[in-house]
């Protein structure tokens, strides 16, 4: 059963707590965010080797294997999108329809042992491309097609909730 888009800006976490997750991007600092990532990976590890891991909670809600394909397909997405910023002045990304991409590359059918190779590789790189940000380069600027603008370093904010918020979600 296909799953209910979330169509929420979630962009609102750049100025705030979440409640769900109690995330703080006020905490985030560019020295932090290689480390904040490395540290999520042996619990995203941990919660596709649980026997459930398959298993959708309900009828509306992904399973924790579905949200690793997500964060995997995160970091590498992200990965991409420092690197135009890096690279491109002013740069420009599309929207990302990440429930397409969940029925597209089948996340429900996927392997967890395979999943969670693919998560902590892409993991590894998205650390070690925010690791080689200079700090010149964290003010650089892009630009989402639906208006949002980043900096380096508030696309990392809203990066790294996004992998924590979805470690919450399964009780990782």
């Amino acid at each position: 059963m296909p799953i209910v888009p979330d169509e929420k800006d979630w962009t609102w976490v750049l100025t705030r707590p979440c409640p769900e997750c109690s995330f703080d991007a006020s905490t985030v600092t560019p020295s932090t965010v290689p480390g904040s990532i490395e540290n999520m990976l042996p619990r995203w590890r941990a919660v596709l080797r649980r026997p459930d891991a398959v298993e959708r909670p309900d009828d509306h809600t992904w399973s924790p294997l579905e949200y690793a394909c997500h964060v995997r397909d995160v970091f590498s997405l992200f990965d991409q999108r420092l690197n135009l910023m890096l690279d491109s002045d002013d740069a420009r990304f599309q929207d990302w329809d990440q429930d397409r991409t969940a029925i597209e590359k089948d996340y429900a059918g996927a392997d967890p042992a395979v999943v969670s190779a693919e998560l902590t590789a892409e993991g590894k790189q998205a650390a070690e491309s925010f690791a080689g940000v200079r700090e010149a380069e964290w003010g650089r600027k892009g630009l989402r097609s639906n208006g949002s603008e980043f900096t380096v370093l508030t696309l990392a904010q809203y990066f790294l909730h996004d992998v924590v918020h979805h470690l919450h979600d399964v009780n990782g």
